[in-house]
Formats: structure tokens, C-alpha cells, sequence
């Protein structure tokens, strides 16, 4: 009979988006009762009607009108509206049926919004259905505020009421055979109770945020509409492409505040709208990384930024293809590693974000948190993720103390790093100063496989280097008498990155003082004679040497730690972690 069934409709099966055939091909097939629609539900979502044309409505209306057609019975549920129906014909049935089952109710108590009671008549309006052979569709939406994520010690006893009520109809024999089924729509899948979503019984569809031909469906759709107002240095099918990320709603509102204002949508405004609508949809969980610097203004690292280089080029010839999965990118404290990242995201021309804190003390809520990011992330590859102080952040597979909350966090992100699908698409930049803290599970190939590392400028030209560099990057002016190679031989400490950076900012600031816009020798000298540098110098060495131990090309040594065989460096590791104290870590 199923398999009747499903051959019947596979026509327009054929013509529906992929998570809509695999709710259809699920429904066709009698195999469950319960289903649960996550992800995008809150979106236009488009209706192919020809090979041009397409429809776009809100979810409700979808399922209704596009997968059911509006026939039988079509049953509305959340605890704000109550109890409502897809057309009025089927509220008159319904109301007519509980009339008769308890006549000495008045009519308002079926339409309820009290879930407890709500479900207890739906029930039985359900059960007097079976012998008329009327197919029923509940849904549910909200779930999340029927059956939440929390631990069952915490439900009332009213979510406890509802969580075994949908659990019985998920395994009710009678509405498997006569056509009863409960959708239950959430936008992400955390929010609900495991008992539910863990249920073998129970069918997981997922709505995805448009992809690039969606949404210049949808652009042409509005431009037919004549509420599409375009500057000339944007196209629709460039406003496709930058779009990533954004749903149609998204969309829809930023093509309406255009139209309202009569100002056309220009390369630049879309740019910034959209940077703006992501982080406000991500909850402050992602930053946009924008760079006003590309590779040219990054001092030293020749063999890292030749990578990067070579990583560009592909991405602009479109060959993600080749990219790795990710990167890690090691190297002690000042070494500019973010500022690397975000040089590269000035040169590829694809954007870049940063992870924020997305955990939290409630349980349910982190992996809701990342559920939501990771679809984001899907939506606007390509993409590229940056994560500082990765080995802090990401955790690892034995974290305790948080009811395995950090295990499943990690397990996923795990997952989801290493899913070749999105090879070129998603690429990820784990920065630490600690790569040895870093779980190998993300170290591995197929996840970071390319590790780099930044230090220190060892030589006078790479110090030169690095401080024409910093001048230029921090519009700074300089007398041209300054010998800054003397400056140097004066003054011989190790310095990184950033210890230059302040230098240049401290003999700026007293410039200022001394009542001049040009910094001096003098000015350079006094502030490199009076700048005593961070002094942690085993926290250093033990950052430099993890960060030897991670390089996969000699190149990338510098010239002190090359002739270090890895035995060697692994005892000088033990021991600088003997000597800080860090007996947790002494296995590495």
C-alpha cells in the first residue's frame, strides 16, 4: 500500500525541495506518526510551479496547501493562538465532533490553549476520526515550548503530560494504519526534549537557509514585482552569490527598507546589511572579520604567507577543490597569528568570522547555540571560520562537570569540521599559542591538516622588516635620519610583534608630548630604552618549542631549533611543563 502510495505522488514529489521529498517519501511510506520540521521554518519557502516559476510561503501554509493540499482535516496548535484550523470547513467538523462527544461544554473550551487540555480533546477528536477514515495532520508549533530541553527532574507536570501524550501518538498503532500524523516544528532540534527527538520512531527533517539558486529565484521573483531596486554596480545574479547566509525573509526585508526609500541597493550596502542581518540572526555568536589589510602588510612568515598566497589563488579560480579542511596556526604570544588570518581575509575576497562564546550555564541552550551557528555556516560558504585560542575554546572529548554538555559540543564540532563535504567551502583557523593542548582529533588530517606556525624575527632584516611594516600599518611618521639598525644592536632583547607595535605607539605618544607629529630617534630611543617587555620567558620557550614540534616543513624552523632532532624537543617539552607545573598535561 505504501509503496502504491509513494509511486501515485512521485511526480510531484519530484518537483519538491529535498527536505519537502524526504517528508513526503516519509509520510508516503506509513512508517511514522511523528514528525519533527527544524532548521529554516521560519522562512519563505518556494514552490516550484514550472521551470520559472516558483511560489513563496510561510511554513504552515507549505505543508498545508503544498504537501496536503489542503484536504481532510489540517489542525493548527500553539500555546499563543490555541487551537486552529488550515480553512473554516474544518473547524465546523471539528467543533461539530466535539459538540457531540461533550455536550454540556461550551464551544471556547476546544479551542484552548492550555496544552493539557488542548491535547485531551484533540485526542479524542482524533480516536472519533478512525472510522471515518479522515486523514488528520496536528501541527504543532513552538515545540520547544510543549516538550523543552531540560533535565525530566525539571518538567512540570504539565510538560510531562505532553512529553508522553506525543510519545504514545508517535507509537499508536490506529494512527499509523488510519492516517493520523503530528508535525512538530522548532528552528533548532536542541530545544527539544531528547526523550522525543531520540526516539527511533520519530522522523528528523531539516529546512536549510536557501542556496545561491533559491534566492535568485527569489530576487527575480521580487524584481517582477517591481520591489527590486538595483545600483548599477550590482546585479540579480550577484546579489545572489553575495547573499549567502541570508534567508528570504532576510531578504525580503532588506529589498522592502530599499523600495521604502527609494535608494537602489548597491555593492557596498549589501554588504554591510548583510554583515549586520547574520550577526543579529547568530544572537552576537559570530563576528564578521573585515580586514582593510591583505598579505602584502604582513612582516616575515615567508613560508606561511607563500601558502596562504597559493590558497588565494585557488579560491579565486574557483578551485576549493584543493584547499584543506582547515588550518592550525601555531606560535608564542605577539607573533600577529590572528592578524595573519585576517590579512588573509583581505586577500581572498570571501568572508570571514569569528567564533564568540556560545556556551552557556542553561542546560540545552549551548547545543542550541551551535546548532544554529552550523547552519549559518552552511548557508554562507563559502566561508572562512576563525577560532582564537582554539585549544581553550573547542574543549575536548573528557571534559567533565557540565553533565557531558562539553563532550557532545565538542564531538559535534568534531563532526562537523571534518565533513568533506564542505572542503573549500568551510575553512577553519585554529590559532593557539598551545597546539600541544589541542586534542589530535582536530590536529589530524581531514579536519586542521595544515599546520603553520609564526615566530619571532630573528635577523636585523627581518626586524627592519617587520618595523616598516608596522609603520605603514599604523600610519605612523618616522624621521628619515632614524637608524633603526643601530636601534637594534643598542638594544638586543627578543622582541615580537606586538612588543614593536607598542614601542612605535609609546615614541608616538611622546612625540605628541614633545610637541611634534614626526617620531624621532631620540623620540625611539628614549622609549626603547625605558620598554621592559612582558617577561615569561618559560612560558615563551614552551610556546616556541610546541610550535617547532608542529611544523611539518623545515622552512618554517627558525634557524636555533633546526638542528633539534624531535626526541630532544620532546624532553625540553616535559621539562619546561615539569617546571610550569602543568602535571595534566605531561602526556602529550
Amino acid at each position: 500500500m505504501s509503496e502504491q502510495l509513494i509511486l501515485k505522488h512521485l511526480p510531484f514529489i519530484r518537483i519538491l525541495p529535498a527536505w519537502a521529498q524526504e517528508l513526503s517519501y516519509k509520510y508516503c511510506s506509513k512508517t511514522s506518526n511523528l514528525y519533527i520540521v527544524h532548521g529554516n521554518i521560519r522562512d519563505f519557502l518556494p514552490h516550484k510551479m514550472n521551470e520559472d516559476e516558483f511560489i513563496f510561503v510561510k511554513i504552515q501554509s507549505y505543508i498545508s496547501e503544498v504537501l496536503f493540499g489542503n484536504r481532510d482535516i489540517i489542525i493548527y496548535y500553539d500555546r499563543s493562538s490555541g487551537i486552529t484550523f488550515c480553512r473554516n470547513s474544518m473547524k465546523q467538523d471539528y467543533l461539530r465532533e466535539m459538540k457531540y462527544l461533550f455536550p454540556d461544554k461550551p464551544v471556547s473550551d476546544f479551542l484552548t490553549r492550555d496544552p493539557v487540555e488542548a491535547f485531551n480533546y484533540l485526542e479524542k477528536f482524533f480516536y472519533s476520526t478512525l472510522k471515518d477514515k479522515i486523514r488528520v495532520v496536528l501541527i504543532v508549533d513552538y515545540a520547544e515550548t510543549i516538550i523543552p530541553n531540560t533535565d525530566i527532574s525539571h518538567y512540570t507536570d504539565e510538560d510531562r503530560y505532553c512529553l508522553v501524550t506525543l510519545k504514545r501518538w508517535a507509537n499508536d498503532p490506529m494512527f499509523s494504519e488510519h492516517d493520523v500524523s503530528i508535525i512538530l516544528l522548532t528552528e533548532n532540534l536542541a530545544d527539544l526534549s531528547p526523550r522525543i527527538v531520540g526516539s527511533p520512531g520519530t522522523v528528523k527533517v531539516n529546512i536549510p537557509i536557501p542556496d545561491e539558486k533559491v534566492r535568485e529565484s527569489f530576487l527575480n521573483y521580487l524584481y517582477k514585482q517591481g520591489k527590486l531596486l538595483l545600483a548599477d554596480n550590482l546585479d540579480i545574479r550577484k546579489m545572489a552569490q553575495i547573499t549567502g547566509g541570508l534567508n528570504l525573509v532576510n531578504i525580503n526585508q532588506l529589498a522592502a527598507e530599499s523600495y521604502q526609500e527609494d535608494r537602489p541597493i548597491s555593492l557596498e550596502y549589501l554588504k554591510r546589511k548583510k554583515k549586520e542581518i547574520i550577526e543579529s540572526e547568530a544572537i552576537g555568536l559570530l563576528e564578521f572579520i573585515e580586514s582593510e589589510y591583505n598579505l602584502s602588510m604582513v612582516s616575515g612568515h615567508d613560508f606561511v604567507k607563500k601558502r596562504f598566497k597559493s590558497a588565494a589563488k585557488a579560491i579565486k579560480k574557483g578551485r576549493l577543490d584543493v584547499l584543506p579542511m582547515g588550518y592550525l596556526i601555531a606560535g608564542p604570544v605577539g607573533t600577529g597569528k590572528s592578524f595573519m588570518v585576517t590579512a588573509f581575509a583581505g586577500e581572498i575576497g570571501i568572508p570571514i568570522v569569528k567564533f564568540q562564546n556560545f556556551r552557556s550555564k542553561w542546560q540545552g541552550v549551548t547545543e542550541s547555540n551551535l546548532e544554529k551557528i552550523l547552519n549559518i555556516l552552511k548557508a554562507m560558504a563559502p566561508v572562512g571560520v576563525m577560532i582564537d585560542e582554539a585549544d581553550a575554546f573547542l574543549g575536548n572529548r573528557h571534559q567533565e562537570g557540565d553533565s557531558g554538555t562539553s563532550n557532545r559540543i565538542f564531538a559535534q564540532i568534531a563532526s562537523f569540521m571534518g565533513n568533506t563535504d564542505y572542503r573549500g567551502k568551510i575553512i577553519w583557523f585554529l590559532i593557539t599559542c598551545r597546539p600541544d593542548l589541542l586534542p589530535i582529533d582536530l590536529k589530524r588530517q581531514g579536519r586542521a591538516e595544515e599546520h603553520l606556525a609564526l615566530f619571532y624575527p630573528e635577523t636585523e632584516e627581518e626586524k627592519i622588516d617587520l618595523f616598516e611594516t608596522l609603520v605603514k600599518k599604523l600610519k605612523i611618521k618616522v624621521s628619515k635620519n632614524v637608524d633603526i639598525v643601530k636601534l637594534f644592536e643598542e638594544n638586543r632583547f627578543e622582541f615580537s610583534g606586538a612588543d614593536l607595535e607598542s614601542i612605535l605607539i609609546r615614541a608616538k605618544f611622546l612625540a605628541t608630548m614633545n610637541n611634534h607629529i614626526i617620531i624621532t630617534e631620540e623620540d625611539l630611543r628614549q622609549t626603547i630604552r625605558d620598554f621592559i617587555p612582558p617577561s615569561y620567558p618559560h612560558e615563551i620557550e614552551l610556546q616556541n618549542l610546541v610550535a617547532v614540534l608542529e611544523c611539518t616543513s623545515r622552512e618554517m624552523v627558525p634557524k636555533k631549533f633546526r638542528d633539534y632532532d624531535r626526541h630532544r624537543l620532546v624532553e625540553e617539552i616535559m621539562e619546561l611543563k615539569v617546571l610550569l607545573g602543568e602535571k595534566d598535561s605531561l602526556e602529550t
